[in-house]
Order: C-alpha cells, then structure tokens, then sequence
C-alpha cells in the first residue's frame, strides 16, 4: 500500500484520492493546506488525521511514500522538488512545471534520488486514447487532425468584475494553453509523436495571460490544428480525417467517446467503458512505476516534448511568467 499526501485541497485534489482509493494500491496519509483548519476540513472526509501548514515538515515525514501536488501551476516545479529530494515519489498535475527548464532540472533530480516523477495526465491513459490509437491504420493516410477543448471558466466573470483570480494570473503560469490548451496537445503527442514545426497563436488579456489560441502542428504530410480557449465554450467533438475516414472523439481530454466513420460507409462506435473519474488510469500507472522502480518512463519523454511545445508556443503568443525569468 502506497502512503501518500496531498498538497491542494480543491476539487480536483479530492478526484485524485476518491480515484487513488478505487485502485486499492493507496491509503491518504496527510494533507497540506496553506491553513491547518482547510487542511483537516480536507482530511476530515478521507478519516486522516495528520496535516500541515509547513511543506518542510510534510516532506520530512517517513511515513509518506508519495505525494500529489495540485497546487498553482507556479508552485509544482519547487514542491516537486522539495519531496524528490526527500526520497517521495511525485506525481503532479499538469502542467509539470512551469517551462521546459524546470521539466529537465525536475527530471535529473528524481533520476538522483531514485524515485519516480510523473505528470498527472489524464489523456495520456485512458483507454479510449488507445482506441483510438489503434483505429488509426483503418483511416488511411492521415491528412488533418483537428483538437479542440474551449470551456468558459467560472472564474472568469471575477476577472470582468476587477479581480485578479489565479486562473487568469500570470504570477501563477496560467492561461488557456497551460490549463486546458495541454489536453487536446497531449491527445496530440500520444497519437502523432513530437511534430516537425509547431506554429502558435492568441489573445492575450490585459493581465498578460492567453484568454485563448490555436496551436498548429506540421508532421509529414498533414497537419493537426489544437484550438483551446478560457473565455468561450466549444460544443463539436475533435476529429481525425484520413483519406479512407474519419474518427470523431467527443471532449478530448478523456476521449469519452469515439466514432468511426468510413469513407461511404455507415457510422460505427468504438468507445470501450470508462469510469466517470478516469483519474483511475493515471494513479494505477504511478503505483506500478513504483513499484517496478520505474524512474525513467516514457511519461516523461512525453512531458518533456510537450513543455517544449508550450515554452515555445508562448514565447510566439508573448505570454511571460516570473518562472522564465
């Protein structure tokens, strides 16, 4: 059994330990909170008594095995480090880290400290990527892939109003390709590999984040277009065109559900099951890298060409962080 702590007590961090508990290979052992009262609220649902309001002490710990950082964007790249150095096993959300920099310093210290780093990304395991995967050959020539994940944040009627939330804040290396812009560009990566030449566009907000953009990736012979916003909602599912078909996957990040349909020929659906939290997939990957002592994987490979592609593409759109700095 895997002990592991939380650091980040949203949403999301609750989705990771419901999901982490269903595999049966970990228990939560403590929660950090920036106040102990949020902690313990946390904790309180997962019966675990032990948190902190000092990461120091929480890494110190040797009763944890791992940790799941859901924290701000910013802050993954030095609380990664912080628990590598400790000998715990990371797994953070997407993104990794802030740029491709921080991704390969990251990388080299949990290969010092033999222990396992890994990108907390959903599309990168669910099966119906691998489905999809394996349709690709029945669509022949691949020609033109379109990606697309635009969903209008909650937060961003705050933003309108005059307040400064981290989803829109690039104190916090957000904005719409570092938030859900990383999805449809995974699906991407998995299915096509690293591109030739990656071509990227967007709006920028006043506070000097994307509010949205497309990214366009050049391989041999087609090209796939990645569109992601913040500030609007996509409803059409992401498609793959070949000469012999096309494969209509409805929201990419978890691909839930997948439909061939061949050149003069008649629909068919492909989606195999998934459970409703697909975060499932991700934490037993990390458990069997753990235990196999897994420290180099190809999860890592994937993240590395994808900060690349990120770095680079805000760099093209003029979006800055304090990390790049």
């Amino acid at each position: 059994m895997i002990r592991f702590a939380v650091i980040g007590t949203n949403w999301i961090s609750h989705a990771f330990c419901e999901a982490a508990h269903n595999t049966g290979l970990f228990k939560l052992a403590a929660v950090y909170s920036r106040t102990l009262k949020t902690a313990h609220t946390f904790a309180s649902r997962y019966q675990v008594d032990t948190c902190y309001d000092n990461l120091q002490a929480m890494a110190e710990n040797p009763n944890i095995d791992a940790v799941y950082i859901a924290s701000p964007n910013s802050l993954h790249a030095p609380q990664a480090e912080l628990f590598l150095k400790q000998g715990k096993h990371v797994i953070g959300e997407k993104p990794l880290a802030s740029n491709i920099d921080e991704v390969k310093q990251l990388i080299e210290i949990a290969q010092t400290n033999s222990v396992v780093l890994m990108e907390a990304m959903k599309t990168r395991y669910v099966p119906n990527l691998q489905v999809c995967r394996e349709a690709l050959p029945s669509l022949g020539r691949i020609r033109r892939a379109h990606f697309s994940y635009c969903q209008y944040s909650s937060r961003y009627q705050k933003y309108l109003e005059g307040e400064n939330p981290n989803t829109f804040n690039p104190e916090f290396s957000n904005g719409s390709l570092m938030d859900i812009g990383i999805y449809p560009l995974t699906a991407a990566i998995e299915l096509f590999g690293k591109p030739q030449n990656v071509l990227a566009s967007g709006s920028l907000l006043d506070s000097g984040v994307d509010a949205h953009g497309s990214l366009t990736l050049k391989y041999d012979g087609f090209e796939v277009l990645i569109s992601h916003s913040k500030v609007s909602e996509g409803l059409t599912p992401s498609e793959i065109q070949g000469e012999s078909g096309s494969l209509l996957i409805d929201h990419i990040s978890n691909c839930r559900r997948v439909t061939r349909q061949l050149r003069g020929g008649t629909s068919e659906e492909l989606t195999v099951n998934q459970p409703d939290n697909t975060m499932e997939y991700e934490a037993k990957v990390f458990a069997e890298l753990i235990k196999n002592r897994q420290y180099q994987h190809q999860g890592l490979t994937q993240s590395l060409i994808i900060s690349e592609i990120m770095t680079a593409a805000r760099k093209m759109m003029g979006v800055v962080y304090p990390a790049d700095k």
